[in-house]
């Protein structure tokens, strides 16, 4: 099997809709394993669309190296290239002074060569400066190749590589020039996810647009040639023990809660749980032992969430008796009493209310400040997912305002969670936080709460 790592300069740099574009051609004679660097949903629900397999996150903030190292291969058996899409620019990390979360870290830990995509908008000569600036910073670092982006014209592009393969001795694997069809639709967190966008009809065409004309730029033989060859290792990973199934697990899964890691569901295999998907939008809620709610868009389904009255008294009946809950993010904003979506959301003239679960006593507010960060904190011993010191992440635009007497089972040293750096708010056995978890590095809360519907059975 090859690997490589596709990064780019900055944020921007077109590296996504690249390694998209990359992994969809690859995926037409081989059996490409793509895998996104950080913790995020959606580039990787585009690249497991491309690819038919399982795109797998890897993150050296929640994760240790022996995790990384078993989710890489775990997820490439059967594999014939691993194709890594990092995330940010090549450097950027938790922190300033070490490389922590960064896509740095995983090319080191991996021993992958790098593929640098540079945006060279009015620039010629000045990408080498970039380039060599990317190499000297970590010598650890094997920048292989370059791919250019916003390439204006053939003079552009013959001073850019000339520059680069002279001055920094790598080669150029193509000049792409600036298109508007490289862009994929935006929305107020990101890229639309892919499950979503498929089904308005235009998303799989745009998809296929920009993989045709990233194949008319990009060298892929030369790419091939860059890639590091890697032998099978069959040593077992933290998946591999799989007993038999004796607990039921609904996870929420349609258009409005759709974040989940993929190694979330191996995971809960190993654990002896059986996952069964319903849809918060459409179905009845499925009898089953407990319950995992996601993240998501709720926020832009909330007619339809409010339309399905039978699924929400449900969700609030089972937490009233007992049965664990877990919800992340969108499945947070879901189990609030209401959802407040301000004057201006969408173009609305006026703040638009609508009825929730109300498992928890408070509402949702949108818009409210964005926030983006790497959380750290401590789980309390009596919280569904058990006592645990745990990192993750949160990722929203929304605000929830719970009843003051509200109980927290989260104690974040990093982060801001619900209120006060307090966040995994606990109502018997039904806990919602903002935190989201790596079902890897935070694997024993995981099988706490499988081990707590085990008891409730």
């Amino acid at each position: 099997m090859k690997a490589v790592l596709i990064t780019g300069d900055r944020s921007g740099s077109g590296k996504t809709s690249i390694t998209l574009a990359l992994a969809a051609l690859l995926s037409k004679t081989d059996k490409v394993q793509t895998f996104k660097v950080g913790m995020d949903y959606i580039d990787p629900s585009y690249l497991a669309a491309v690819s038919h397999r399982p795109c797998r996150n890897l993150d050296t903030f929640t994760l240790n190296g022996a995790q990384v190292q078993d989710i890489f291969r775990f997820g490439c058996r059967g594999a014939d290239i691993a194709l890594v899409e990092g995330v940010r620019g090549l450097y950027e990390g938790a922190e300033a002074l070490g490389d922590t979360g960064s896509t740095a870290a995983i090319a080191k830990e991996l021993d992958l060569p790098v593929v640098l995509v540079v945006s060279a908008q009015s620039i010629t000569r000045s990408a080498a400066a970039i380039v060599k600036g990317f190499q000297s910073f970590d010598p650890k670092i094997r920048i292989a190749g370059v791919i250019l982006n916003n390439i204006k014209g053939g003079s552009h592009k013959a001073k850019a590589v000339t520059a680069i393969e002279h001055y920094c001795g790598v080669p150029v694997l193509g000049a792409i020039p600036r298109m508007e069809e490289m862009q994929l639709a935006m929305r107020h967190l990101g890229l639309v996810p892919y499950r979503e966008g498929a089904g308005r009809g235009d998303f799989d065409a745009r998809i296929e647009t920009i993989t045709k004309m990233i194949g008319q730029y990009v060298d892929l033989d030369k790419l091939r040639s860059l890639m590091k060859e890697i032998p099978d290792n069959p040593a077992p990973t933290l998946f591999d023990a799989v007993p038999a199934p004796d607990v039921k697990i609904g996870v929420a899964f349609d258009e409005a809660f759709n974040f989940y890691y993929a190694d979330l569901f191996d995971i809960l295999k190993t654990c002896g749980a059986e996952t069964v998907p319903f849809s918060p939008v459409h179905d009845r809620l499925p009898e089953a032992d407990g319950y995992i709610i996601g993240g998501g868009y709720p926020e832009l389904f909330t007619k339809e969430l409010e339309a399905n009255d039978r699924m929400r008294e449900a969700v609030r009946e089972v937490s009233r008796n007992g049965t664990p809950v877990y919800a992340e993010c969108g499945g947070l904003m879901y189990l609030t009493e209401r959802m407040v979506l301000k004057k201006g959301w969408q173009g609305s003239n006026r703040d638009q209310s609508t009825a929730m679960c109300g498992v928890f006593s408070g509402e949702t507010r949108m818009p409210a400040r964005r926030v983006v960060s790497y959380v750290e904190g401590k789980s309390s011993a009596d919280s569904p997912m058990g006592s645990a010191v745990f990192r993750g992440h949160e990722f929203h635009y929304s605000e929830v305002v719970l009843d003051k007497a509200t109980r927290y089972a989260y104690t974040l040293s990093r982060g801001v969670g619900i209120r006060d750096n307090c966040d995994g708010a606990v109502v018997k056995n039904t806990l919602g936080s903002y935190t989201h978890l790596h079902p890897v590095g935070s694997a024993g809360m995981f099988r706490h709460f499988v081990e707590k519907c085990r008891q409730k059975m």
